[in-house]
């Protein structure tokens, strides 16, 4: 029998008429179904005296909150949604991704182990979705703060040095996607082969457990740091600049 090894690519599991179905959308389903239904619970029987549950949730809201009125205290109430949004979808993947039976749960099919889960950011295709919505969000957030004149001249202008400047702030607009995705993808993926091939030597029940904490580190972090960078491009790209 082949040894298990983490695939670069996600691997198909079925496909639902034209559209495939990875391991790795699979566990984002279950993810957005983990939070969809702890948001529900949570606000269902919301009181002024909060129940354990209404207490946890606003807790970390109240805590996500106050961070970002310290970056963005303006418009602390509009950030608030995109930048939690953010942080929570990748906390929780990157936390589920950790649980036993992710990664190790599957079949064999032409000699390759196919596991029937994936960590969701352990898959490029996921990272760079999140980085773009978080770009399409910031553009069309300074596009309502500033308007579509004010916008434009972030990167156009009729000076030539204001105008090379602004193309290099266009180019640098393309390449928060690269930055963004790339590094959550290589920091999960980096981890989850760690591992797997931890888990596959001797003594495999024990090996991987200081590999565990780090990576449960590693996972906040990373959340934190793209929840973080995509509340600093919203708050920069949605201040006037005067040329």
């Amino acid at each position: 029998m082949a040894e298990a090894y983490v695939a670069l690519a996600a691997e198909k599991l079925f496909s639902i008429g034209p559209i495939p179905v990875t391991n790795s959308l699979l566990t984002t389903w279950i993810v957005t179904a983990i939070l969809i239904a702890f948001a529900y619970l949570a606000t269902k029987n919301a009181r002024l005296v909060p129940h354990r549950l209404q207490n946890i949730a606003e807790s970390m809201v109240e805590t996500l909150q106050d961070f970002v009125t310290t970056i963005a205290p303006d418009r602390a109430k509009v950030f608030l949604p995109i930048v939690a949004s953010f942080f929570f979808f990748i906390l929780f993947g990157n936390y589920l991704g950790l649980l036993p039976g992710i990664g190790t749960i599957g079949f064999w099919e032409d000699h390759t182990f196919v596991p029937l889960f994936r960590s969701i950011n352990s898959d490029l295709n996921t990272t760079a979705a999140l980085a773009i919505v978080s770009l399409i969000a910031t553009h069309y957030l300074a596009i309502k703060y500033l308007g579509l004149w004010h916008y434009i001249q972030k990167f156009i202008s009729l000076n030539p040095i204001f105008l090379f400047i602004g193309l290099l702030e266009l180019i640098g607009e393309a390449t928060k996607i690269l930055s963004l995705s790339f590094r959550l993808f290589g920091n999960i993926f980096a981890g989850e082969v760690l591992l797997t091939t931890a888990s596959t030597k001797l003594f495999a029940f024990i090996i991987p457990i200081p590999f565990y904490f780090l990576e449960i580190l590693v996972g906040f972090v990373q959340a934190l740091i793209f929840a973080m960078l995509t509340l600093v491009f919203m708050t920069i790209l949605t201040q006037k600049t005067q040329h």
